[in-house]
């Protein structure tokens, strides 16, 4: 398993508290039967109108393309607990989201895919967000060992992240699926000696 301690990048800051689900990425596109092309779709009918022209969302300009950081405020990701939000977001290219704060559901999906979502105060936000606006070609670096954002190289400010996920991601076990299918023959050993599971 792959150990995730430190994100580097550009920072991408998209404003306003209580950004659900449905926005990150709209209903009519869970139809699809791969997250493949996910990528395409966060914020799309924010960054979109009716015939199809950008309105000039930052995930459209110039300056923030290439972005490995989310700057977010407020319960980011509430509403409905799909996958689909965080998968389109890291097809988009974001590898870790710092927020005032998140849904509980999202966060954990978030570290389910090896995506930090780290916690700061609002009054530090503002400042990362005007940051990233004045300055985008700025380069962070979240440091989940000491829990510490660089700005430029340089520490820059404290986060928090739920100590269980910051864990799971520096000790490479976020990943619940490719644990499960690399303990495969252990798991069919261990299925064999069961009574309810073979042999009755």
């Amino acid at each position: 398993m792959s150990k995730i301690n430190q994100i580097e990048g550009k920072a991408v800051p998209v404003e306003g508290n209580d950004i659900d689900t449905d926005r990150i990425i709209p209903a009519r596109y869970l139809k699809e039967i791969t997250f493949t092309n996910m990528g395409q779709y966060p914020f799309y009918d924010e960054r979109f109108d009716a015939e199809g022209k950008p309105k000039g969302h930052p995930f459209d300009l110039p300056q923030f393309q290439g972005s490995h950081l989310l700057f977010v405020n407020q319960n980011f990701g509430c509403g409905s607990s799909r996958e689909h939000a965080p998968q389109s977001l890291m097809r988009w290219g974001v590898r870790a989201i710092i927020g005032e704060s998140f849904a509980e559901i999202f966060a954990g999906n978030c570290t389910m895919l090896g995506i930090p979502t780290a916690t700061v105060s609002q009054a530090d936000m503002q400042k990362l967000q005007a940051l990233a606006k004045e300055k985008p070609a700025t380069h962070f670096t979240l440091d989940l060992d000491k829990k510490v954002l660089l700005a430029d190289g340089k520490e820059h400010l404290k986060f928090d992240i739920h100590e269980s996920k910051r864990n799971a991601l520096v000790n490479g076990t976020w990943d619940t699926t490719g644990i499960l299918l690399a303990n495969a023959a252990k798991t069919a050993e261990v299925a064999k000696k069961l009574p309810y599971v073979s042999g009755y």
